[in-house]
């Protein structure tokens, strides 16, 4: 599915190993999504939308979202006809969301239920 846009579920372990280096002291990673070559981090502090660049891949852009600066955020599950379920998140001080498409495949409760845990602190 990854070649049709959607993202899917990465392995926590496996998440934890490649993204390391990302995450502070004692930051705990609680979820990783994979989007072709990009990826999106949930962690215990904040979201991490890591986008890879060019042709290569070499460059890459690390985007992290505090949770406390996620204004709202909406879930939409797949439908039977539609194939894809939808995450938005509105940060404060930009009016259009970050948006993300994921496959049937990916739980989007878990998702929101981690962006309900972590933002309403």
């Amino acid at each position: 599915m990854a070649m049709f846009g959607n993202a899917h579920a990465v392995d926590a372990t496996a998440a934890r190993e490649e993204f390391a280096r990302l995450l502070g002291e004692d930051e705990q990673l609680h979820a990783a999504f994979e989007l072709v070559r990009d990826s999106i981090l949930f962690t215990d502090r904040r979201l991490i939308f890591v986008d890879k660049e060019g042709v290569t891949g070499k460059k890459v852009e690390y985007l992290s979202v505090l949770y406390k600066s996620i204004t709202r955020f909406s879930v939409e599950t797949a439908g039977p006809f539609d194939l894809d379920a939808d995450l938005k998140i509105w940060i404060s001080g930009s009016h259009e969301p970050i948006e993300k498409s994921f496959t049937r495949g990916v739980n989007v409760y878990e998702m929101q239920g981690i962006l309900a845990k972590f933002a309403a602190r």
